[in-house]
């Protein structure tokens, strides 16, 4: 496994991708890729400057003509060929994101097969772009629509999902004609570099997809935004962030997707299937460490099942084996950072305090990397922040609700909006309690609702805009009206 490690890093491109062409950064400047699970350097990445980002601009703005009129089947040719060739090699996507990110090899894999499969969606959807023809109430005019791609589009991803939070805004982009700067997120860019040297194989023109690596987030990026030629800028992380980038966006009144923080709760009612309740809080609790804006943050459970709910969690999270992604065997790998993990466990010793039980787990686990013990937390008190604070880790906080009416309420009580899960069998109850839900997206007898042929995001402070789903492809296009008089 060692040299093999070695011979995909040692292959993989390490500079900033521009026009075509793959280069240092302008000042010579260099970062660290680390391994979460060790603490040490995998290899370095080009730092770029706010002159880089700009540069990737031009290079964007100088393909965008050329791209938006190559013929539809054309760009979804090379999405297809994309996709085929990211299934091919997703072993070594695989062993990428768990080196640079921690999670294991085969929950690596699953991100493979779900990323890639926004290739090979929106490949389908590149030729079914389409406007309308109508006639004027008058009868004096015709009335033709098209749809005409955005165009430049800046593209912040995050560092949880390396490979396919590029591919749910790279697919759609290339489908819709639009040119694009990527910017990853310093702490896992290695994955991206793979995927823009893949499309570059797979024939995509120059200059459409741009990466720029940089650990100068905003200075490279503020000065993009602000330039007239971008036309788009789509975001996924948190909401802080977001709020400053929909600010600087504001200058270029720019179109905006984004998809921001969540605190989704996850409830089970008194008639649950309590096997599969607990088999979809382990999937929506879990999945990525837990390390995902989807993970389910609040768990309230009817005062009638909550004792034998939580007794089963626990167990099953307490048999849960932390380690080294790489190795045969572990469930769980490392958080992202050491700040991360001092962060999650702030958020129990804050539960506790306040009055919380924990059932399992609830502290660091001893020894290099950053590693924190599957937890579950019963009795958890209103006031704790776990209950109002994305957690973004290994930890279940377990509070009791009355009836139908509190649970909606309690659920709804958060500036978040991006999913919420229900477990129940009552058919009317799912229709009532999915409608009051104040969330983008439900999960109703399931612990995962993200699909590449269903529309992903929320609402409140979750954000705005889709990815994914016919909705996807929108985000990247305008509609131009025409007005013909007879």
């Amino acid at each position: 496994m060692a040299t093999t490690q070695k011979a995909l890093l040692d292959s993989l491109p390490s500079g900033l991708l521009v026009g075509g062409r793959w280069r240092e950064a302008s000042g010579g400047a260099r970062f660290d890729v680390h391994d979460p699970a060790t603490g040490g350097t995998l290899t370095t990445c080009a730092d770029a400057t706010p002159e880089d980002g700009l540069a990737a601009l031009t290079a964007a703005d100088e393909a965008r003509a050329s791209w938006a009129a190559t013929a539809p089947r054309d760009r979804g040719e090379i999405l297809r060929a994309a996709f085929e060739a990211v299934t091919a090699r997703a072993d070594e996507f695989a062993l990428l994101m768990t080196l640079e990110m921690g999670k294991t090899l085969a929950e690596a894999r699953g991100e493979v097969t779900y990323g890639a499969e926004f290739f090979r969606w929106f490949s389908e959807e590149a030729v079914r772009i389409h406007g309308r023809y109508s006639t004027a109430p008058n009868g004096a005019t015709r009335l033709v629509t098209m749809a005409q791609p955005v165009g430049p589009t800046l593209m912040i991803t995050p560092w949880n999902f390396p490979l396919a939070m590029g591919t749910r805004k790279i697919g759609p982009a290339i489908a819709a004609g639009c040119t694009m700067v990527v910017k990853p997120a310093a702490e896992t860019p290695l994955t991206m570099l793979l995927l823009a040297q893949v499309l570059q194989e797979c024939g995509l023109p120059d200059g459409v997809l741009n990466v720029v690596t940089t650990t100068h987030s905003g200075a490279v990026c503020e000065p993009v935004i602000r330039d007239p030629r971008l036309r788009k800028l789509t975001f996924t992380g948190s909401t802080a962030v977001g709020k400053v980038l929909v600010e600087q966006s504001a200058e270029q009144l720019l179109r905006l997707s984004m998809e921001l923080g969540g605190n989704a709760p996850f409830i089970v009612f008194e008639d649950a299937d309590l096997d599969a309740a607990v088999e979809g809080a382990m999937l929506a609790k879990m999945r990525n460490i837990g390390e995902a804006c989807t993970a389910a943050n609040r768990f309230f459970v009817h005062e009638d099942v909550a004792e034998e709910f939580s007794s089963r969690l626990a167990a099953r999270m307490g048999a849960l084996v932390v380690g080294k992604g790489t190795k045969k065997g572990v469930d769980v790998g490392p958080l992202i950072t050491e700040k991360a993990r001092a962060g999650v466990h702030e958020l129990v010793e804050d539960a506790v305090a306040k009055g919380a039980t924990v059932l399992t787990g609830g502290s660091p686990v001893a020894g290099r990397g950053h590693f924190y013990e599957p937890t579950v937390l019963t009795d958890v008190p209103d006031g704790a922040r776990c209950l109002t604070e994305e957690i973004f880790g290994p930890v279940a906080p377990i509070a009791t609700f009355r009836d139908e009416a509190d649970a909606v309420a309690r659920a709804n009580s958060t500036e978040y909006g991006l999913v919420g899960y229900v477990f129940t069998r009552d058919n009317a109850r799912v229709l009532r309690v999915a409608e009051a839900l104040e969330f983008g997206m439900v999960g109703v007898n399931t612990g995962i609702v993200s699909n590449p042929a269903a529309p992903f995001g929320g609402v409140k402070q979750s954000g705005f805009g889709r990815e994914g789903g016919f909705e996807g492809i929108e985000e990247y296009l305008e509609v131009k009206y025409v007005g013909i008089a007879l």
